[in-house]
Order: C-alpha cells, then sequence, then structure tokens
C-alpha cells in the first residue's frame, strides 16, 4: 500500500530528504519494560544487528547531516554513519515522551489498563492529558519544535538522517503532516524502522512507511 501525507509549509526551502529512523531494539524492548525520555539504556545484540542492517542498506546515502535525540540509544542506532564523518548533533527535544512514574518498570496488567486508557484519551482528542508524573504529546509537540524548526532551516542539508523514538515520531510526523495529535497511532512502527520523506516546493509526502526491508535483507544475507 503506497501513504501519500501532504503539508504546504511557507518556507523558502527548495527540497530535502528526511530519512527518519526509529533506534534499534533494547532489552527493555524485549523485557517489556517501560522505556521514555528519563530511561538512557543501550542497543542489545539484536539492536546493534538492526542498525548494522541500515547500514548496510543505506551506506551509500550521501547524508549532509545526522540529527539524534539525546539519549544514547538512539546514538548508538547511527554510530556506523557517523564514523564515516558525516555531521552529527543530538536535541533533547527529539527525545522519547516521558512515560512518568511507569518508566524502568515491567508492564503490569494494571499498568497496562491504565496505558490503553490513556491511548484512548489521546484518540479522543485529550492530547493535553499527562501520563501520571510525565508527558503529553502536546508537551511533546512543543518541545520537538525549536529542534525541527532548526533542521528544516538549514537549507544547504538536502538529505539528512534522523533517529527518534517510536512515541516522538509519531508526534513529529502529525506535526510536520498537519495531523492533529489524536491521529498519531496511525503512523505504525517498528524497532529501526524507516519513514523516508521529501520536502519539495512547499510539500512533504511520504514515500517509506514504517519500511524495514532493510532488516529483511540483512536476515536473509545471514543464512
Amino acid at each position: 500500500m503506497k501513504y501519500l501525507f501532504l503539508r504546504q509549509i511557507k518556507r523558502k526551502l527548495s527540497s530535502k530528504k528526511i530519512y527518519i529512523v526509529r533506534h534499534g531494539q533494547t532489552d527493555f524492548n524485549l523485557k517489556g519494560i517501560v522505556q521514555g525520555s528519563g530511561v538512557n539504556i543501550s542497543l542489545n545484540n539484536q539492536g546493534r544487528a538492526q542498525a548494522a542492517a541500515f547500514f548496510e542498506m543505506y551506506k551509500e546515502i550521501k547524508f549532509d547531516k545526522i540529527y539524534t535525540s539525546a539519549l544514547k540509544r538512539t546514538i548508538e542506532t547511527v554510530q556506523s554513519f557517523v564514523e564515516l564523518g558525516i555531521p552529527h548533533q543530538s536535541f533533547s527535544g527529539l527525545n522519547e515522551i516521558s512515560w512518568g512514574t511507569n518508566e524502568g518498570r515491567i508492564i503490569t496488567p494494571e499498568e497496562d489498563n491504565y496505558y490503553h486508557w490513556m491511548l484512548e484519551q489521546w484518540q479522543n482528542g485529550n492530547t493535553d492529558q499527562r501520563i501520571e508524573g510525565g508527558e503529553s504529546p502536546e508537551d511533546v509537540k512543543v518541545r520537538q519544535k525549536p529542534a525541527i524548526d532548526y533542521i528544516l532551516s538549514q537549507e544547504q542539508e538536502n538529505t539528512i538522517l534522523i533517529c527518534m523514538h517510536g512515541r516522538a515520531i509519531r508526534i513529529l510526523l502529525c506535526n510536520l503532516l498537519n495531523y492533529p495529535l489524536k491521529s498519531m497511532d496511525m503512523f505504525e512502527h517498528e524497532n529501526l524502522c524507516l519513514y523516508l520523506l521529501n520536502y519539495s516546493s512547499g510539500v512533504i509526502t511520504i514515500e517509506k512507511h514504517n519500511d524495514t526491508k532493510h532488516l529483511l535483507a540483512f536476515a536473509e544475507a545471514s543464512l
């Protein structure tokens, strides 16, 4: 299925290709432990293999700049590109949403019920509703804005790579494509998935949506 989303943007920038990836797997992902902006954990072996697979598929792309959150799981995911000498910059504004008091804890049935209740609130348009001790999608949108405004304003950077987090990517895509935040769950994601955006003449389109073909190709090559 082909996905196409448009947003008219009044900017002077002529064109830009934006590769947005979610970080590779961590042990917390594997064990069902809640991650968020307050959890700074490294990739596990599977996550490093996923990062290697993405690098192998896209190492020939001439990225002008790499942007990540300030959390090491995103930095480690794109480290092979950084080692090629591509400039890299981290923004804490790109960090994952804060899941508050649940961060670092295994998801219990009670916490899972609370999580799905909160998702329902957001899907109903209550996107200013904060997780206990954490953030709302509106909070994340506000803190993302300075980083995204800066990234999009760099006219000399025509091809960029951004590594972020699942919920943060959903919020970012809603913001870039002018969708209400209540629609953010339409943007599916997996560890080391790719969203490829094309920005040309004030219009943003999505060329690749939750794409993981690089992972499949790597797995087949390893057989």
